[in-house]
């Protein structure tokens, strides 16, 4: 009885160690996708006014983990009975996100004379209030949507030689050290303004802390203008990079120039055309309901 309650220990404990190898070896190659997935959402939760940084993260956070629990049943049930599935998915996925990085280029140099420039985010949120601030919630949601099926289809790329208990496993820890991961370095990124004031009083304006402090506060503003550049380059290169990793023509395209570039054209030119796409259908609902379409 006790050797048989030892075995199922050991059992356990074997099974473990199996899911931290493969854990690991997972997490190292989602690491490129999750160092976009960081730049696009630390983008998306910035631009709010500093008292609701925090909630909308959260809601932000919530609907990631709640995206991750619809995602991971429906892959691996894809996996096991109709594994050409994923790819088109993928594909489906690699159009909105390169439209998405698109849409953010074409607003930036066409439409940048609508808003004016000079006033901050923070306060046009605050204008267009709580409608406006759910809109950007949905967006983040679902570009986390897109990035998340990446995560878990290159997770479970990497265990398909596993039993079906290690895939679960070690897919589902990947899919919570991602968002836990991704959400709380956003997280500190959002709030770097508030620890740098905090430093400063705390010190009383004088000594290393003092400075520390300003440092912070100075970095933020740059921060963020980075990250709204980064994000947008990290859009078209995730999406650039499922288009190549799943399409063959792509795969072999422009092989004298650095992959990085490749996946950038490929992705932006897949942004053209699904805009583009967009741009017309929103103008032929608009002559269907016997009005000119609005501006895209």
């Amino acid at each position: 009885m006790a050797s048989g309650f030892f075995a199922v220990l050991d059992d356990i404990a074997a099974l473990m160690d199996d899911i931290a190898v493969t854990s690991k070896i997972a997490t190292r190659k989602t690491a490129g996708i999750l160092g976009d997935d960081l730049a696009v959402n630390a983008e998306k939760a910035t631009g709010f006014l500093s008292n609701r940084e925090l909630p909308v993260l959260w809601s932000i956070t919530k609907g990631s983990f709640i995206n991750k629990l619809i995602i991971l049943p429906i892959v691996f049930l894809l996996n096991y009975y109709l594994p050409e599935a994923i790819k088109y998915v993928l594909i489906l996925g690699g159009f909105y996100l390169a439209f998405e990085g698109v849409e953010k280029i074409i607003h930036y140099f066409f439409h940048k004379k609508e808003h004016p420039p000079e006033k901050p985010a923070a306060e046009a949120v605050e204008e267009q209030g709580a409608d406006q601030e759910k809109i950007k919630i949905r967006q983040a949601i679902t570009t986390d949507f897109i990035l998340s099926v990446e995560i878990v289809i290159i997770a479970l790329s990497s265990v398909l030689d596993k039993p079906l208990l290690n895939q679960i496993l070690t897919v589902s820890i990947v899919a919570i050290l991602a968002t836990v991961g991704v959400y709380g370095l956003v997280a500190l990124i959002v709030r770097m303004d508030d620890a740098g004031l905090n430093l400063i009083k705390r010190s009383k304006n004088v000594g290393f802390l003092s400075k520390l402090g300003k440092l912070l506060v100075d970095l933020l503003p740059l921060i963020i203008k980075a990250l709204a550049v980064i994000g947008t380059i990290a859009l078209l290169m995730v999406s650039g990079g499922i288009f190549v990793h799943n399409i063959d023509y792509f795969h072999h395209f422009l092989p004298s120039i650095p992959a990085v570039i490749t996946e950038m054209l490929i992705g932006f030119a897949a942004g053209l055309l699904a805009f583009a796409v967009f741009a017309i259908g929103i103008k032929i609902v608009g002559l269907f309901k016997g009005k000119p379409a609005d501006a895209v």
